[in-house]
């Protein structure tokens, strides 16, 4: 008899890489130009003023000033408020 289980078993029993997605600057904190806001799978977040949606759906800032997350008709937007 056997001590461990045919090799098949284990063969579907790994997890994947996780994503690292989510917000990585808040509302009210500052940042710099070319940063990163949100990483998302979709548009979750929409891009606002001063912030560009990139082909993987990635919000980055275009200029210098404080991230400002706000809901306009029903979908949320992400803005840069400049100084």
């Amino acid at each position: 008899m056997a001590h461990t289980k045919a090799q098949g078993a284990v063969k579907g029993n790994r997890d994947s890489i996780s994503k690292r997605l989510g917000v990585k600057i808040f509302g009210g904190e500052s940042i710099a130009a070319g940063n990163i806001i949100v990483r998302q799978k979709g548009t979750k977040f929409h891009s606002g003023p001063n912030t560009t949606l990139g082909r993987d759906y990635t919000i980055t800032s275009t200029a210098n000033g404080t991230v400002n997350f706000k809901m306009q008709r029903g979908k949320k937007f992400v803005e840069v408020k400049t100084a």
